[in-house]
């Protein structure tokens, strides 16, 4: 068999919408570019929203409006993908990190205060994984040290807290669109905000530093190549359209995992159900072994997965604990060790919009057939990616 790991689901009504744009002269600056912006700001119940290159680019821009700079600390998870550690560093500034919740994989917003310092500017959640962070205790501390707020919305568009759209409750928020996201835009990215003047900035920043109404190749200010093309936007638009229809096709899948694995093999634990004050977007399904299992273990399965032809990986690696952290701030293991743990048992199964039964099937029986050959001794340290 052969099953990816994620597959974007392109439809011939995005196809289209993409040629039309290739029929005409307008590739980049174009009408659909603001188009994109006006739709994706109203999905959400944003008054703003600026469309760029990638969710890293949004998140960088993100912490550039909240004025963030040299010596700034902003607090933010261990257990993300990088960018959104990095986009501090970008301005200078430290991220300092929080260990997670080990149900839920979000920040730990009780663990938020302890880390509050004189130079602390800004609380960064991640919705990991598609699952709303607990919100109200993150405002409560927000508004009472007087923080600026950034959700990382990358992997959530759709989820909601307490019946608002995540990525609404912050300051501003990043979303993004790589091809494993619930919509796609190829690569891409979004920033959203309530306030005028964040937006009016983070569109002169995408674009050279020129001002939204000024001559061309006249800049006011250090601005960066951010742009996302009329190409991007089309295929964006298009997919926003069937929104509704993405995350209901992957509540299904994740559904019928759960399901299956509840009974099939108990040694892992499939993802926690929402909270009843959320609802989750789901952007990958990740299962992990249960605390008998080793991180050799995981790996020996990561193997014997791919061995059968099925897509899979460890998500995530924390950010705390890849190499040139670790050189810069001194990390270590044990550090963050609730981070360490999930991290080490981490399983990433295909996931994806169409993923069909048959194929849910197969990835449970291979995964059932894995962990047997754990618990009878098959495996030896010898074959797993011991690092």
């Amino acid at each position: 068999m052969n099953i990816p790991l994620s597959n974007p689901d392109i439809s011939d009504f995005d196809r289209q919408a993409v040629l039309d744009v290739l029929n005409t002269p307008a590739l980049s600056l174009g009408p659909r570019l603001p188009e994109f912006e006006k739709v994706f700001a109203r999905t959400l119940g944003s008054r703003h929203a600026v469309a760029v290159n990638s969710g890293t680019s949004a998140l960088h821009l993100c912490v550039k409006a909240a004025e963030i700079g040299e010596g700034d600390e902003v607090i933010t998870t261990p257990f993300s993908f990088v960018a959104s550690a990095n986009c501090a560093l970008f301005e200078r500034a430290w991220p300092v990190f929080v260990d997670i919740e080990e149900e839920t994989y979000n920040i730990n917003p009780f663990g938020i205060e302890d880390a509050i310092t004189s130079r602390t500017r800004a609380i960064l959640p991640v919705h990991v994984f598609g699952r709303p962070c607990e919100m109200d205790p993150i405002l409560l501390l927000a508004r009472h040290y007087g923080l600026y707020v950034i959700e990382d919305a990358c992997e959530a568009i759709g989820a909601t807290y307490g019946g608002k759209q995540v990525g609404t409750f912050g300051h501003t928020a990043a979303f993004a669109f790589y091809p494993n996201k619930q919509i796609t835009t190829g690569e891409g990215g979004m920033i959203v905000t309530d306030e005028s003047a964040v937006a009016a900035l983070c569109r002169s920043w995408r674009n050279q530093g020129r001002s939204e109404t000024g001559a061309w190749l006249q800049h006011e200010r250090l601005g960066y190549n951010y742009r996302l093309s009329d190409i991007n936007c089309a295929l964006g638009l298009a997919q926003l359209k069937q929104l509704d229809e993405i995350l209901a096709m992957r509540n299904a899948v994740a559904g019928k995992y759960t399901s299956l694995l509840k009974d099939r093999v108990p040694e892992v634990i499939p993802p926690a159900p929402a909270a009843r004050h959320s609802r989750n977007s789901w952007f990958v399904y990740v299962v992990r072994l249960r605390e008998e299992f080793t991180r050799s273990d995981r790996d020996a399965v990561l193997e014997h997965l791919r061995a059968e032809g099925i897509g899979c990986n460890n998500y995530f690696s924390p950010i705390h604990l890849q190499p040139f952290y670790q050189e810069m701030f001194g990390y270590r293991k044990g550090c963050f060790p609730i981070t360490e743990r999930v991290a080490d048992r981490t399983i990433a199964l295909p996931f994806f919009n169409r993923l069909g039964d048959a194929q849910i099937e197969a990835v449970c029986s291979a995964l059932a057939q894995a962990v047997s050959r754990l618990r009878h001794g098959v495996f030896s340290l010898s074959q797993a990616s011991v690092s």
